[in-house]
């Protein structure tokens, strides 16, 4: 069985990329390119740490990399605290379908056929 590569698609704010219908938030986008780049590198490693505790199954080191895996993402802005300052609640990890963006997500011809998707709509 193949798996067939999409291209993630970002909603029209700039809020969420839509993976396999589902709403994923994006990276604080007010963090300059250096500061963005470090905190990749850090959650990066963290998952690297992760995927070494697992195989040696170390409940503890496992423990500890999720922490950081954590830290990581909440750093990017893409859990914890939302980014953006308009008071609009948080749909991460939401089925597109079963948010606000649904009705522009159906609109488009990659989400009746999943084919590709441009970032662009």
């Amino acid at each position: 069985m193949s798996r067939r590569k999409t291209a993630a698609l970002t909603t029209p704010d700039g809020r969420y990329l839509i993976v396999r219908g589902r709403l994923w938030r994006c990276s604080n986008p007010e963090l300059n390119e250096a500061q963005r780049q470090a905190l990749v590198g850090e959650l990066m490693e963290a998952r690297r740490l992760v995927k070494a505790a697992k195989a040696v199954d170390d409940a503890e080191s496992l423990r500890q990399a999720r922490g950081q895996v954590q830290a990581s993402k909440v750093a990017l802005g893409e859990r914890g605290p939302v980014w953006w300052r308009d008071g609009a609640p948080d749909y991460n990890r939401y089925l597109v379908a079963n948010s606000p963006y649904a009705e522009w997500f159906a609109s488009l011809d990659c989400a009746r056929d999943e084919s590709p998707c441009s970032t662009q709509p």
